[in-house]
């Protein structure tokens, strides 16, 4: 069958291999899933590990398949599997169980270990494949009326993880009930944190740079947010006019808005970081002042990337919500497909080239 993979550590090595068609049984304990590939989104990641930034192949192979945004549908399931049967729509988490303590307790987005397992990423094949075969401990279903947008569920789990966690680190202040947020960033992953705060009740302002009106800052205000460009509205004076701010969603990839988050965070808050920046950028902060006002204000500072299974399970719940609340609004998402894992070359330049994309996946069969 067809995958589409990368040589790791040799830049712009995307092509297309073939890999064996796998089967349940390569699962033990009865516990295997077979499921079809229907759909895989792509984003800076898979850019990333094309361009040989990181990612490493699995134990016997010289190539990697890439892709962990991945959606399909069961096409058999082993013996001892009770929870999925033939015909379900299903996601695959993406990190897999290394040895740490984490590991061990289903926790492996957190594990310690120096060396992590991701499908798509690093020492696991991902799901730009035409089938895979995973444990049905890693696979969550998908009600059948997420079907067309079941493809985002994977980086929606990076916003839930977020803002779970926020939640979770201020049940310290024993009564935190957030009124105002503001996200950073309006792509794939801002809009989507701005989702998932309105249906928590929270008033919202993203800070963007593109101009509006265009299909981003649309969508925003169709959900009831708000959408402020950072040339005509600074941070800092945002916060003075719509905050205190009582979480910040960090997610533009661009580190220096960082530090105007940290100064535009009201006391009590939590600014959420979801970007993995490289580079060696370098800016000038106030950094006493940063300092006294998170020590005196009592606001703290927190990483999400990756997911474990908990986390898909609030996506999909979320997801659910959000079709009822708002339809369609996240099949809008859904911008820039691409039919077949032999159009690679075209995924690839739609993800660096194409103006206005908010997700570009491939098709990879029909839903």
């Amino acid at each position: 069958m067809k995958a589409i993979a990368v040589f790791p550590g040799k830049p712009g090595s995307v092509h297309l291999a073939e890999m064996p068609m796998p089967n349940v049984h390569e699962i033990p304990n009865g516990r295997g899933v077979l499921v079809r590939v229907l759909r895989v989104g792509v984003d800076g990641t898979d850019k990333e590990i094309n361009a040989a930034e990181y990612g490493a192949a699995p134990e016997g192979y010289d190539f990697l398949t890439i892709g962990h945004e991945g959606f399909g549908q069961v096409e058999a399931v082993g013996e001892h599997v009770t929870e999925l049967k033939p015909g379900d729509y299903v996601v695959a988490t993406v990190r897999r169980p290394g040895t740490s303590i984490y590991d061990l307790i289903g926790t492996n987005d957190m594990t310690t270990d120096d060396t992590y397992f991701e499908r798509g990423i690093n020492l696991r094949h991902g799901f730009l494949t035409e089938y895979y075969v995973d444990d049905a401990e890693f696979i969550v279903k998908i009600p059948q009326g997420l079907k067309e947008v079941g493809v985002l569920l994977e980086p929606m789990t990076v916003v839930e993880k977020g803002i779970h966690q926020a939640y979770e680190i201020q049940r310290r202040l024993k009564v935190w009930r957030p009124k105002k947020a503001a996200v950073m960033g309006a792509g794939t992953i801002g809009l989507l944190a701005a989702l998932v705060l309105r249906l928590r009740g929270l008033e919202v302002t993203v800070f963007g740079k593109t101009p509006k009106p265009y299909l981003n800052s649309d969508l925003l205000e169709a959900i009831g947010a708000r959408y402020e460009t950072t040339d005509n509205l600074p941070v800092q004076e945002g916060a003075k006019k719509y905050g205190p701010f009582d979480i910040i969603f960090e997610a533009t990839g661009y580190s220096p808005i960082v530090f105007e988050s940290m100064q535009a965070l009201g006391k009590n808050g939590v600014l959420v970081l979801s970007s993995v920046t490289g580079g060696d950028r370098t800016v000038e902060v106030p950094a006493d002042k940063i300092n006294l006002e998170f020590v005196l204000g009592n606001k703290v500072m927190v990483g999400t990337v990756n997911a474990n299974r908990e986390y898909f399970e609030m996506g999909v719940s979320d997801m659910a919500q959000a079709q009822a609340e708002y339809p369609c609004w996240l099949k809008k998402l859904l911008t820039h497909p691409v039919k077949g894992l032999e159009n690679y070359g075209e995924l690839f330049d739609k993800l660096t080239n194409a103006k206005g994309a908010i997700k570009v996946f491939c098709e990879v069969a029909s839903l």
